[in-house]
């Protein structure tokens, strides 16, 4: 039977457990050994980090082919309208190529939202503002770069759901044990 663990991923973790330069990595806060990440989240990304040991369950949560899903609770600078997130919604062309139609939508501050360290850059001029994005791929800092695409620059970013997993009930740095 595969290990799975989740962990809410604090800000400023590397999604690995080894670094050469002294940084903080899964092994602050994880004791769980022959675990590994089914995806990465940056380090400047907080939220739902999946890990196991099965290599199946893995592939079947990175591979794009599978297209499971991943929601993220986006912190923007700016208030989009709908029409500013529609062409998130049709597929948006970034350098590396076109992304697969996202789901996206305003939302509120979520409810259970913990502070974070350091706290985000506040402009008194600029407001700021939540969607909620769900995608089905995953390349490199791709929800950054397809909020940057239109215009509306990332300031928190947490991966609140992988599949059916999610962080509820976990605060950062927490895990859980399936």
């Amino acid at each position: 039977m595969a290990n799975l663990v989740l962990l809410n991923k604090p800000y400023d973790v590397l999604s690995q457990f080894t670094d050469r330069e002294g940084r903080a990595t899964l092994t602050d806060y994880l004791p769980v050994q022959g675990v590994y990440p089914a995806g990465r989240l940056d380090r400047d990304s907080e939220g739902l980090l999946v890990l196991t040991d099965d290599k199946a369950l893995r592939d079947k949560i990175m591979h794009p082919r599978h297209k499971m899903s991943k929601s993220y609770w986006v912190q923007v600078e700016g208030n989009p309208q709908e029409s500013d997130l529609e062409p998130l919604r049709e597929g948006i062309t970034l350098k590396d190529g076109p992304t697969l139609p996202a789901k996206a939508r305003g939302m509120a501050a979520p409810a259970t939202l913990w502070p974070r360290v350091p706290p985000i850059r506040v402009r008194k001029s600029i407001p700021d503002s939540w969607l909620e994005l769900t995608i089905s791929e995953g390349r490199n800092r791709q929800v950054r770069r397809m909020c940057a695409a239109i215009g509306f620059p990332v300031l928190r970013l947490i991966r609140y759901r992988v599949g059916s997993w999610t962080i509820d009930g976990l605060a950062p740095g927490e895990w859980r044990q399936l």
